[in-house]
């Protein structure tokens, strides 16, 4: 059904992925992505971190960010579940991409020069789960992020 009216004002705002530590996970995001942190909210036994991209180059406050974090798309919430970061005895989240627990497949990033952007994620140690090499479909490459959740790297075309 095409939007109408009554769907006119919806977006698709943000997904939301656990993760296990913070201290690890938060500087993938931020610094090998290059997301930007809009929001941390600490609960009793979880804290919430919204990270989107800033395109518009703009510097916002932390109220900015903050109010802004319903109201844009393409906004990513981690999930930190207190003490997963220090039990030995956790065994990490299923990605989704194995049984049991297939379902959530990945995200996706667009980026201006694929080759550069693997190759910059090849210096960083980021690793691969499937490189531009590999496979048939030569345009598209997969990192996995600290988690081992999938991250598709695609052109910002593509013909599929």
């Amino acid at each position: 059904m095409p939007r109408n009216a009554e769907t006119a004002s919806y977006k698709f705002n943000h997904t939301m992925i656990r993760i296990k530590d913070p201290k690890v996970s938060l500087p993938f995001y931020q610094d090998v992505i290059g997301m930007e942190l809009l929001a941390e909210k600490k609960f009793e036994t979880f804290t919430l971190y919204f990270l989107a991209f800033n395109h518009d180059g703009k510097d916002l406050t932390p109220e900015e960010k903050n109010k802004q974090r319903f109201s844009r798309e393409g906004v990513l919430e981690l999930t930190h579940n207190h003490g997963t970061e220090s039990d030995a005895s956790f065994q990490g989240y299923s990605s989704g991409n194995s049984d049991p627990g297939r379902g959530f497949g990945h995200i996706a990033i667009t980026v201006g020069n694929i080759e550069e952007a693997c190759a910059r994620f090849e210096r960083l140690g980021v690793p691969f789960k499937k490189r531009l090499t590999d496979g048939t479909m030569k345009n598209i490459a997969f990192i996995l992020d600290p988690d081992g959740y999938w991250i598709e790297v695609v052109p910002g075309s593509l013909e599929i």
